[in-house]
């Protein structure tokens, strides 16, 4: 199949979140299968800075916006693997030091910048004269292309048979803008309605490409569940249930080529199933990055993640000093909410011993965290998929997870399943709930050959692009029968 995937970012060349290491896996896996796939992507500045050799192919086009036209250009990278990157040029929208926004909020024209990136997907098909079978929309940024080729594109006779498969990455991100921006999209008014893309009296950029797609997916099974009821649905769980024949839930899968123990080039030591001894190399190198002492007893928990209520923080802040008086040392590196940069600075600073902090992201101590932490932690209030999870188990990191998400699809709770339990999970969203596992964690902890079974069960999971990309296949030619039938 000729498969276009329209995305906001993507690894190496701009990310914020999950969607960019999916972006980045999931093109490179199913170019693997033999299928013909190119990505296109606004080009940041972040991207430019970056120094990818990029081709300006000199095909400026036209793009309708409101009353007036913009133009857009095409900035082409092919990658080693031969597959083709498609960058969106426009300065006065994607100029900027961030992809979405600055700490202080969001940008105000976001609406414009993604609308008008919705409508060049489609406008730089045209000029560069090429015609996939079906173009895998990815979030609210990209909500429109599939509505677009319901309406607008519709009489052109190049657009008639390409299909679309949208995947929700996290609903709670919706792409909501006052119904005034209504003129930026060109489309119809009859459209601004309940059963279209009116949401409670705003534009829905989320709820289009529900409603406009031929196939609709999330990051995995359990989520795709979860997201048709009240409480995980942010509102829309009413059209995803009506929706609910064309929605597949797919499992988010893990680049094994980057996330490695075996291979890392992040890691003090490198170590495998066959050979753990490295990993009591990597726990020392990783206390000393962030400053704490070496100790054999103590477990070590490390975070990755971006700080806010979503990931679970508020109820690890209840048992924070409950989690240092029993023994644990913690390490963190992310960014968020400034409460929580607080709150946590305060404890470094009370526990220098026990307690390591990084308010940064550095790709480079976050692998250093997933080699040497005992155990990962993800005590998420939701959780689409998850990453993190998939690559602690790799790294013999025994995850501790909220069973909600991806994490209740990937984790085996250890004291629930003795023998292939690859971590620990709890299910009340509650701080007690929470310290509780992680005592039983370190319990386990504390006998070696226990240990050392939880770490290999979860090394032994292959949690690879490869099974999620032949799965993302067969949706593919599923929506393509649909939109041709």
């Amino acid at each position: 199949m000729r498969i276009l995937f329209a995305t906001s970012e993507m690894v190496p060349f701009s990310k914020t979140g999950g969607l960019a290491d999916v972006a980045g896996g999931l093109t490179k896996a199913l170019r693997k299968l033999g299928h013909e796939v190119a990505a296109i992507v606004p080009y940041y500045k972040v991207t430019r800075k970056k120094g990818f050799s990029t081709e300006d192919v000199d095909l400026p086009f036209p793009v309708p916006m409101s009353d007036r036209e913009e133009y857009g250009e095409i900035f082409r990278l092919v990658q080693e693997d031969g597959s083709v990157v498609n960058f969106i040029g426009k300065e006065a929208y994607y100029d900027r030091e961030q992809l979405y926004g600055t700490p202080q909020g969001d940008y105000p024209d976001n609406a414009e910048r993604f609308i008008f990136f919705s409508k060049a997907v489609l406008q730089a098909c045209k000029a560069l004269k090429y015609k996939p079978d079906i173009i895998h929309c990815n979030d609210w940024q990209t909500g429109l292309v599939p509505v677009y080729l319901k309406t607008l594109q519709n009489i052109d006779p190049g657009f008639k048979k390409v299909a679309t498969l949208f995947t929700i990455h996290n609903i709670a991100y919706q792409g909501l803008f006052w119904h005034l921006d209504m003129h930026l999209t060109n489309l119809s008014w009859d459209l601004f309605n309940p059963e279209g893309i009116e949401y409670y009296g705003k534009i829905n950029l989320l709820k289009a490409g529900i409603v406009g797609s031929d196939i609709i997916t999330t990051v995995s099974p359990r989520y795709a569940e979860e997201i048709q009821t009240p409480e995980f649905g942010y509102g829309l769980e009413g059209i995803l249930r009506k929706r609910s024949g064309r929605l597949f839930g797919v499992l988010n899968g893990a680049d094994y080529e980057e996330w490695n123990p075996e291979t890392d080039k992040y890691l003090a030591a490198n170590y495998s199933a066959r050979d753990l001894s490295g990993k009591a190399k990597c726990k020392r190198d990783l206390l000393e990055q962030f400053g704490l002492p070496a100790s054999n007893d103590a477990p070590l928990i490390g975070v990755v993640s971006r700080l806010a209520d979503q990931k679970g923080f508020d109820i690890l802040a209840e048992v924070m000093n409950d989690i240092v008086r029993d023994g644990f040392q913690f390490v963190l590196l992310g960014t968020g909410e400034e409460k929580y940069h607080t709150l946590f600075s305060k404890m470094a600073k009370k526990h220098p011993d026990r307690v390591g902090i990084k308010l940064t992201f550095s790709n480079e101590i976050a692998h250093k965290i997933e080699g040497g932490a005992d155990m990962f932690l993800m005590p998420s209030l939701y959780e689409p998929c998850g990453l993190n999870q998939m690559y602690s188990l790799k790294y013999g990191t025994a995850p501790v997870v909220r069973a909600t998400g991806g994490l209740d699809d990937t984790i085996v709770d250890h004291p629930t399943s003795s023998r292939f339990g690859n971590g620990f999970k709890f299910r009340d969203y509650t701080s007690s709930a929470l310290l509780e596992k992680l005592r039983q964690a370190r319990k386990s902890y504390g006998n070696k050959e226990e240990w050392k079974r939880i770490m290999l069960n979860g090394m032994a999971c292959d949690f690879s692009w490869e099974s999620s990309a032949r799965k993302y296949a067969e949706l593919y030619q599923k929506a393509i029968l649909l939109k041709n039938s």
